[in-house]
Protein backbone atom coordinates (compact mmCIF):
# COMPACT_ATOMS: atom_id res chain seq x y z
CA UNK A 1 0.00 0.00 0.00
CA UNK A 2 1.31 3.46 -0.90
CA UNK A 3 2.20 5.77 1.96
CA UNK A 4 0.10 8.90 2.49
CA UNK A 5 3.02 11.00 1.28
CA UNK A 6 3.36 9.02 -1.93
CA UNK A 7 -0.38 9.30 -2.51
CA UNK A 8 -0.26 13.03 -1.86
CA UNK A 9 2.69 13.47 -4.19
CA UNK A 10 0.92 11.49 -6.92
CA UNK A 11 -2.24 13.52 -6.44
CA UNK A 12 -0.36 16.77 -6.67
CA UNK A 13 1.61 15.51 -9.64
CA UNK A 14 -1.63 14.74 -11.47
CA UNK A 15 -3.62 17.78 -10.48
CA UNK A 16 -1.14 20.61 -9.89
CA UNK A 17 -1.19 23.20 -12.71
CA UNK A 18 0.08 26.58 -11.79
CA UNK A 19 1.51 29.92 -11.89
CA UNK A 20 4.09 31.67 -11.42
CA UNK A 21 8.93 32.97 -12.23
CA UNK A 22 7.88 36.47 -13.34
CA UNK A 23 10.15 36.21 -16.39
CA UNK A 24 8.11 38.63 -18.45
CA UNK A 25 7.99 41.13 -15.64
CA UNK A 26 11.66 42.00 -16.18
CA UNK A 27 10.51 43.82 -19.30
CA UNK A 28 8.84 46.36 -17.03
CA UNK A 29 5.25 45.81 -18.08
CA UNK A 30 2.66 48.00 -16.44
CA UNK A 31 0.26 45.10 -16.13
CA UNK A 32 2.02 42.24 -14.42
CA UNK A 33 2.57 39.06 -16.45
CA UNK A 34 -0.07 36.50 -15.74
CA UNK A 35 1.92 33.27 -15.55
CA UNK A 36 5.22 33.13 -13.72
CA UNK A 37 7.08 29.91 -14.47
CA UNK A 38 6.98 28.50 -10.96
CA UNK A 39 3.23 28.46 -11.09
CA UNK A 40 3.49 26.19 -14.08
CA UNK A 41 5.64 23.83 -12.07
CA UNK A 42 3.19 23.79 -9.26
CA UNK A 43 0.00 23.48 -11.16
CA UNK A 44 -0.16 20.85 -13.77
CA UNK A 45 0.79 17.38 -14.82
CA UNK A 46 -0.65 17.81 -18.29
CA UNK A 47 1.78 20.59 -19.15
CA UNK A 48 5.25 19.81 -20.47
CA UNK A 49 7.36 22.23 -18.52
CA UNK A 50 10.05 24.43 -20.08
CA UNK A 51 12.71 23.34 -17.63
CA UNK A 52 14.24 20.07 -16.53
CA UNK A 53 14.48 20.19 -12.77
CA UNK A 54 11.78 22.51 -11.49
CA UNK A 55 9.34 19.70 -10.84
CA UNK A 56 9.35 15.92 -10.55
CA UNK A 57 8.98 13.80 -13.66
CA UNK A 58 5.34 13.13 -12.84
CA UNK A 59 4.67 16.85 -13.50
CA UNK A 60 6.58 17.04 -16.73
CA UNK A 61 5.23 13.97 -18.46
CA UNK A 62 1.75 13.08 -19.56
CA UNK A 63 -0.69 13.94 -22.33
CA UNK A 64 -1.48 17.55 -23.07
CA UNK A 65 -5.10 18.64 -23.11
CA UNK A 66 -6.35 21.24 -25.56
CA UNK A 67 -8.80 23.94 -24.62
CA UNK A 68 -11.13 22.80 -27.39
CA UNK A 69 -11.14 19.26 -25.99
CA UNK A 70 -11.79 20.64 -22.53
CA UNK A 71 -14.87 22.51 -23.68
CA UNK A 72 -16.30 19.35 -25.24
CA UNK A 73 -15.48 17.17 -22.24
CA UNK A 74 -16.89 19.39 -19.54
CA UNK A 75 -19.93 21.00 -21.12
CA UNK A 76 -23.04 19.61 -19.43
CA UNK A 77 -26.12 19.10 -21.63
CA UNK A 78 -28.41 19.05 -18.60
CA UNK A 79 -27.46 22.54 -17.38
CA UNK A 80 -30.45 24.88 -17.08
CA UNK A 81 -30.53 27.80 -19.47
CA UNK A 82 -28.93 30.90 -17.99
CA UNK A 83 -30.35 34.41 -18.21
CA UNK A 84 -27.49 35.22 -20.56
CA UNK A 85 -24.35 33.69 -21.90
CA UNK A 86 -21.15 33.57 -19.87
CA UNK A 87 -18.12 34.18 -22.08
CA UNK A 88 -14.55 33.09 -21.27
CA UNK A 89 -11.83 35.10 -23.00
CA UNK A 90 -8.34 33.61 -22.79
CA UNK A 91 -4.99 33.77 -24.62
CA UNK A 92 -4.63 31.50 -27.61
CA UNK A 93 -1.14 30.20 -26.79
CA UNK A 94 0.72 26.92 -26.66
CA UNK A 95 2.01 24.72 -23.88
CA UNK A 96 2.76 24.86 -21.04
CA UNK A 97 0.43 27.84 -20.58
CA UNK A 98 -2.40 26.19 -22.51
CA UNK A 99 -2.82 23.47 -19.89
CA UNK A 100 -2.84 26.01 -17.07
CA UNK A 101 -5.67 27.96 -18.67
CA UNK A 102 -7.42 24.68 -19.44
CA UNK A 103 -7.45 23.75 -15.76
CA UNK A 104 -8.91 27.13 -14.78
CA UNK A 105 -11.53 26.83 -17.53
CA UNK A 106 -12.36 23.34 -16.30
CA UNK A 107 -13.13 24.87 -12.91
CA UNK A 108 -15.25 27.60 -14.52
CA UNK A 109 -17.21 25.01 -16.49
CA UNK A 110 -17.74 22.99 -13.33
CA UNK A 111 -18.97 26.00 -11.35
CA UNK A 112 -21.18 27.55 -14.02
CA UNK A 113 -24.88 26.85 -14.32
CA UNK A 114 -25.53 27.64 -17.95
CA UNK A 115 -24.00 28.01 -21.36
CA UNK A 116 -20.30 28.87 -21.39
CA UNK A 117 -18.77 30.20 -24.59
CA UNK A 118 -15.04 30.16 -25.32
CA UNK A 119 -13.15 32.97 -27.06
CA UNK A 120 -9.40 32.42 -27.57
CA UNK A 121 -7.62 35.67 -28.48
CA UNK A 122 -4.22 36.39 -29.95
CA UNK A 123 -1.86 39.19 -28.89
CA UNK A 124 -2.99 41.41 -31.78
CA UNK A 125 -6.74 41.16 -31.22
CA UNK A 126 -8.50 44.50 -31.75
CA UNK A 127 -10.37 45.39 -28.53
CA UNK A 128 -13.06 47.41 -30.34
CA UNK A 129 -13.85 44.67 -32.84
CA UNK A 130 -13.71 42.00 -30.18
CA UNK A 131 -15.98 43.94 -27.82
CA UNK A 132 -18.53 44.32 -30.60
CA UNK A 133 -18.32 40.60 -31.32
CA UNK A 134 -19.00 39.74 -27.68
CA UNK A 135 -21.99 42.06 -27.57
CA UNK A 136 -23.45 40.58 -30.78
CA UNK A 137 -23.05 37.09 -29.32
CA UNK A 138 -25.32 38.00 -26.40
CA UNK A 139 -22.68 37.79 -23.68
CA UNK A 140 -24.05 39.02 -20.35
CA UNK A 141 -20.86 38.58 -18.30
CA UNK A 142 -17.26 37.96 -19.33
CA UNK A 143 -14.45 36.13 -17.53
CA UNK A 144 -11.17 37.49 -18.90
CA UNK A 145 -8.12 35.32 -18.24
CA UNK A 146 -4.54 36.51 -18.42
CA UNK A 147 -3.09 39.77 -19.64
CA UNK A 148 -4.20 39.13 -23.22
CA UNK A 149 -7.73 38.37 -22.13
CA UNK A 150 -7.93 41.56 -20.09
CA UNK A 151 -6.56 43.63 -22.98
CA UNK A 152 -9.03 42.08 -25.43
CA UNK A 153 -12.06 43.21 -23.39
CA UNK A 154 -10.75 46.71 -22.65
CA UNK A 155 -13.24 48.30 -25.07
CA UNK A 156 -16.23 46.25 -23.94
CA UNK A 157 -19.39 48.16 -23.02
CA UNK A 158 -19.40 49.01 -19.32
CA UNK A 159 -22.85 47.47 -18.87
CA UNK A 160 -21.32 44.01 -19.38
CA UNK A 161 -19.57 42.95 -16.14
CA UNK A 162 -16.00 41.67 -16.44
CA UNK A 163 -14.50 39.16 -14.00
CA UNK A 164 -10.70 38.97 -14.04
CA UNK A 165 -8.51 35.94 -13.43
CA UNK A 166 -4.97 34.83 -14.21
CA UNK A 167 -3.19 38.16 -13.61
CA UNK A 168 -1.14 39.30 -10.64
CA UNK A 169 -2.77 42.72 -10.45
CA UNK A 170 -4.79 45.29 -12.36
CA UNK A 171 -3.38 48.82 -12.65
CA UNK A 172 -5.03 51.17 -10.17
CA UNK A 173 -5.48 53.61 -13.05
CA UNK A 174 -8.02 51.20 -14.57
CA UNK A 175 -11.31 52.77 -13.51
CA UNK A 176 -13.63 50.07 -14.89
CA UNK A 177 -15.89 48.22 -12.49
CA UNK A 178 -13.86 45.02 -12.53
CA UNK A 179 -14.03 42.14 -10.11
CA UNK A 180 -12.13 38.90 -9.89
CA UNK A 181 -9.24 37.07 -8.27
CA UNK A 182 -5.53 37.85 -8.51
CA UNK A 183 -2.86 35.18 -8.73
CA UNK A 184 -1.23 36.76 -5.67
CA UNK A 185 -1.85 34.66 -2.52
CA UNK A 186 -3.76 36.44 0.22
CA UNK A 187 -1.33 37.71 2.88
CA UNK A 188 -3.82 36.64 5.56
CA UNK A 189 -3.34 33.01 4.52
CA UNK A 190 0.44 33.37 4.36
CA UNK A 191 0.65 34.92 7.83
CA UNK A 192 -1.73 32.36 9.30
CA UNK A 193 0.43 29.51 7.99
CA UNK A 194 3.54 31.27 9.30
CA UNK A 195 2.10 31.56 12.82
CA UNK A 196 1.00 27.93 12.69
CA UNK A 197 4.56 26.83 11.97
CA UNK A 198 6.44 29.44 14.00
CA UNK A 199 4.19 30.89 16.72
CA UNK A 200 7.13 32.81 18.19
CA UNK A 201 7.51 35.03 15.13
CA UNK A 202 6.54 38.62 15.91
CA UNK A 203 7.76 40.56 12.91
CA UNK A 204 7.52 40.07 9.12
CA UNK A 205 10.01 41.88 6.90
CA UNK A 206 9.18 42.54 3.24
CA UNK A 207 10.94 44.50 0.51
CA UNK A 208 8.64 45.63 -2.30
CA UNK A 209 8.37 47.94 -5.26
CA UNK A 210 5.37 50.25 -4.68
CA UNK A 211 4.76 50.43 -8.43
CA UNK A 212 4.02 46.71 -8.35
CA UNK A 213 2.65 45.93 -4.91
CA UNK A 214 1.40 48.99 -3.05
CA UNK A 215 -2.10 47.50 -3.12
CA UNK A 216 -0.82 44.22 -1.67
CA UNK A 217 1.08 45.88 1.18
CA UNK A 218 -2.07 47.77 2.20
CA UNK A 219 -3.87 44.43 2.54
CA UNK A 220 -0.85 42.85 4.25
CA UNK A 221 -0.71 45.50 6.98
CA UNK A 222 -4.23 44.66 8.11
CA UNK A 223 -3.59 40.91 7.80
CA UNK A 224 -0.42 41.15 9.89
CA UNK A 225 -2.19 43.11 12.61
CA UNK A 226 -4.92 40.47 12.79
CA UNK A 227 -2.25 37.82 13.44
CA UNK A 228 -0.44 39.90 16.07
CA UNK A 229 2.46 40.55 13.69
CA UNK A 230 4.39 43.71 12.95
CA UNK A 231 4.86 44.24 9.21
CA UNK A 232 8.11 46.04 8.39
CA UNK A 233 7.83 47.07 4.74
CA UNK A 234 10.80 48.56 2.86
CA UNK A 235 10.32 50.26 -0.51
CA UNK A 236 12.79 49.54 -3.31
CA UNK A 237 12.30 50.67 -6.89
CA UNK A 238 15.42 49.02 -8.33
CA UNK A 239 17.60 45.95 -7.79
CA UNK A 240 20.47 47.79 -6.14
CA UNK A 241 18.19 49.35 -3.53
CA UNK A 242 16.47 46.01 -2.93
CA UNK A 243 19.82 44.29 -2.34
CA UNK A 244 20.85 46.94 0.20
CA UNK A 245 17.50 46.69 1.97
CA UNK A 246 17.79 42.93 2.36
CA UNK A 247 21.38 43.09 3.59
CA UNK A 248 20.46 45.68 6.23
CA UNK A 249 17.31 43.78 7.24
CA UNK A 250 19.14 40.48 7.74
CA UNK A 251 21.97 42.19 9.61
CA UNK A 252 19.47 43.58 12.12
CA UNK A 253 17.23 40.50 12.25
CA UNK A 254 16.53 38.21 15.19
CA UNK A 255 16.03 34.59 14.11
CA UNK A 256 13.79 33.94 17.12
CA UNK A 257 11.19 36.56 16.21
CA UNK A 258 11.70 37.64 12.58
CA UNK A 259 10.71 36.17 9.22
CA UNK A 260 11.15 37.46 5.66
CA UNK A 261 8.31 37.39 3.14
CA UNK A 262 9.01 37.21 -0.60
CA UNK A 263 6.03 38.56 -2.56
CA UNK A 264 5.68 38.26 -6.31
CA UNK A 265 7.70 41.27 -7.35
CA UNK A 266 10.00 41.36 -10.37
CA UNK A 267 12.17 44.06 -8.82
CA UNK A 268 12.62 42.99 -5.22
CA UNK A 269 12.48 39.22 -5.74
CA UNK A 270 14.63 39.05 -8.85
CA UNK A 271 15.39 35.38 -9.50
CA UNK A 272 18.98 35.89 -10.66
CA UNK A 273 20.40 38.41 -8.19
CA UNK A 274 18.07 38.92 -5.24
CA UNK A 275 16.78 35.42 -4.56
CA UNK A 276 20.25 33.79 -4.15
CA UNK A 277 21.27 36.64 -1.83
CA UNK A 278 18.16 36.28 0.33
CA UNK A 279 18.35 32.49 0.58
CA UNK A 280 22.06 32.61 1.46
CA UNK A 281 21.45 35.14 4.24
CA UNK A 282 18.44 33.16 5.45
CA UNK A 283 20.47 29.95 5.70
CA UNK A 284 23.49 31.50 7.40
CA UNK A 285 21.43 33.45 9.95
CA UNK A 286 18.64 30.82 10.35
CA UNK A 287 16.02 33.47 9.64
CA UNK A 288 12.97 31.84 8.02
CA UNK A 289 11.89 32.97 4.57
CA UNK A 290 8.43 32.25 3.21
CA UNK A 291 7.16 33.01 -0.25
CA UNK A 292 4.30 33.48 -2.69
CA UNK A 293 6.21 31.37 -5.22
CA UNK A 294 6.27 27.57 -5.39
CA UNK A 295 9.79 27.24 -6.82
CA UNK A 296 11.30 29.26 -3.98
CA UNK A 297 10.53 26.34 -1.66
CA UNK A 298 12.52 23.98 -3.86
CA UNK A 299 15.41 26.45 -3.69
CA UNK A 300 15.32 26.82 0.10
CA UNK A 301 12.40 28.94 1.32
CA UNK A 302 10.58 27.39 4.27
CA UNK A 303 7.12 27.35 2.69
CA UNK A 304 5.01 28.94 -0.04
CA UNK A 305 1.40 29.25 -1.10
CA UNK A 306 0.53 28.77 -4.76
CA UNK A 307 -2.69 28.65 -6.82
CA UNK A 308 -5.13 25.78 -7.00
CA UNK A 309 -6.23 26.45 -10.56
CA UNK A 310 -9.29 24.23 -10.56
CA UNK A 311 -10.71 25.90 -7.44
CA UNK A 312 -9.75 29.30 -8.83
CA UNK A 313 -11.92 28.57 -11.87
CA UNK A 314 -14.88 27.62 -9.69
CA UNK A 315 -14.53 30.85 -7.72
CA UNK A 316 -14.42 32.90 -10.93
CA UNK A 317 -17.58 31.15 -12.10
CA UNK A 318 -19.37 31.99 -8.84
CA UNK A 319 -18.33 35.63 -9.15
CA UNK A 320 -19.54 35.72 -12.77
CA UNK A 321 -22.91 34.23 -11.84
CA UNK A 322 -23.31 36.78 -9.06
CA UNK A 323 -22.52 39.58 -11.50
CA UNK A 324 -24.99 38.17 -14.02
CA UNK A 325 -27.76 38.12 -11.41
CA UNK A 326 -26.97 41.63 -10.20
CA UNK A 327 -26.17 40.36 -6.71
CA UNK A 328 -25.49 43.49 -4.61
CA UNK A 329 -23.29 41.43 -2.27
CA UNK A 330 -20.77 40.84 -5.03
CA UNK A 331 -17.42 42.27 -3.99
CA UNK A 332 -15.96 44.80 -6.37
CA UNK A 333 -12.31 44.96 -7.29
CA UNK A 334 -9.75 42.24 -7.78
CA UNK A 335 -9.17 40.25 -4.60
CA UNK A 336 -6.01 38.34 -3.56
CA UNK A 337 -5.99 34.60 -4.15
CA UNK A 338 -7.50 32.35 -1.47
CA UNK A 339 -7.73 29.18 -3.60
CA UNK A 340 -4.26 27.97 -2.69
CA UNK A 341 -2.11 24.94 -2.02
CA UNK A 342 0.98 24.81 0.19
CA UNK A 343 4.53 23.54 -0.25
CA UNK A 344 7.15 23.12 2.51
CA UNK A 345 10.88 22.41 2.64
CA UNK A 346 11.66 19.97 5.46
CA UNK A 347 15.41 20.41 5.11
CA UNK A 348 15.08 24.14 5.68
CA UNK A 349 12.74 23.53 8.59
CA UNK A 350 15.25 21.23 10.24
CA UNK A 351 18.06 23.73 9.67
CA UNK A 352 16.23 26.49 11.54
CA UNK A 353 15.33 24.10 14.39
CA UNK A 354 11.72 23.48 13.37
CA UNK A 355 10.33 19.95 13.58
CA UNK A 356 7.31 19.28 11.38
CA UNK A 357 5.68 16.08 12.54
CA UNK A 358 3.82 13.47 10.56
CA UNK A 359 0.35 14.91 11.18
CA UNK A 360 1.41 18.45 10.34
CA UNK A 361 3.13 17.29 7.16
CA UNK A 362 -0.22 15.98 5.97
CA UNK A 363 -1.53 19.55 5.87
CA UNK A 364 0.87 20.39 3.02
CA UNK A 365 0.19 19.62 -0.63
CA UNK A 366 3.84 19.26 -1.64
CA UNK A 367 6.97 18.51 0.35
CA UNK A 368 10.63 19.07 -0.47
CA UNK A 369 12.93 17.18 -0.60
CA UNK A 370 10.79 14.79 -2.60
CA UNK A 371 10.45 11.27 -1.19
Amino acid sequence: MMSWLAVRTLRVGLGILLMFALAAAHAGQGLFPSWPVDAIAASGASARLPFNDAAPASYRDGPSITLAQLGEQTRRPDWPAAAGALAIVYPDIGEPYRSIFAKIIEGIEDGARGEVRHYPVGPNADPADFGAQLKRSGAKVVIALGRQGLKAVSALDRDIPVVIGGVLAVPESDTRNLSGVSLTPDPALLFSRLKGLLPGVKRVIVVYNPQNNEWLIRIARDAAKAQGLELVAHEARDLATAARMYEAAFAASDSRRDAVWLPQDATTVDETIILPLVLKESWSRTVPVFSSSFLHVKKGALFALYPNNLELGRTLAASALAAMSGDPRRRGGVQPLREVQTAVNLRTASHIGLTIGYQQQRTFDFIFPEP
